[in-house]
């Protein structure tokens, strides 16, 4: 990154550091973790992402996804492999308290599926929460429009690991979308926010940088833009 983009983070985004939105949706989840709470990180991996960890702040924290690697992930108090042909959430009816998703629902092929399931594993009144790319916004078109050798390439340029980028498929992906297969999976919605913020796609370089900067500035500027925002949150509860 070259000293003007870092002037530019310090004037435009004083505020921002590595992985804000990150951070933005761990302040979502301490909202509905505490000490009793048996939580289960869906999508875990491998435990890059620093703001995923809740052991300790949480009574238990399981853990899976379709990659071996989840064993390395050292957040978890348990971990499972599971087989997302199948859609089957390897825990018992009505275990958890929380669920959670962090830059998953991109990936998933058939989500009124694993909605059910999540569904089935909550306990009643339980919540599910989820980050995840929002359809209309520039970097998921854009996405769409290109292979996964594009996106891993362009993740090297930005110093992000290839190891973890995946196939993305967009099927959960939009504030409708999600009310859509809530609805369909018997939960009901709770909370959805579309979010723009420091734009982290485009701060290669500074021409790049000054675009994204001033679309944010203009999505930010009035309510109606707010599905052309990069981050959708969303929170579903299974009904008590």
């Amino acid at each position: 990154m070259s000293s003007l983009t870092q002037w530019m983070d310090r004037a435009w985004y004083p505020a921002y550091g590595a992985n804000w939105d990150d951070e933005l949706f761990r302040r979502r989840l301490l909202e509905r973790i505490g000490p009793d709470s048996v939580c289960l990180d869906y999508g875990a991996g491998r435990g890059n992402v620093r703001q995923m960890n809740f052991r300790g702040i949480a009574r238990h924290v399981a853990g899976i996804d379709p990659e071996p690697a989840v064993f390395q992930n050292p957040f978890l108090d348990e971990a499972e492999v599971f087989d997302v042909a199948l859609n089957r959430i390897p825990h018992v009816d009505g275990r958890f308290d929380v669920v959670f998703a962090d830059n998953v629902m991109e990936h998933v092929a058939d989500p009124v599926l694993a909605l059910r399931e999540i569904r089935r594993v909550l306990k009643p009144g339980g919540r599910f929460l989820a980050k995840t790319p929002n359809k209309w916004h520039y970097m998921p078109t854009i996405a769409r429009a290109t292979p996964t050798g594009f996106h891993r390439f362009y993740n090297r340029l930005r110093g992000r690991a290839t190891v973890d980028t995946f196939p993305t498929l967009y099927r959960c992906n939009t504030a409708a979308d999600v009310a859509a297969h809530a609805a369909a999976a018997g939960l009901a919605v709770r909370r959805i926010e579309r979010i723009e913020g420091r734009p982290e796609y485009l701060r290669l370089f500074a021409l790049t940088y000054l675009v994204g900067f001033a679309y944010e500035r203009v999505v930010n500027a009035a309510h109606w833009l707010e599905p052309l925002r990069c981050v959708l949150v969303f929170e579903l509860e299974r009904p008590s």
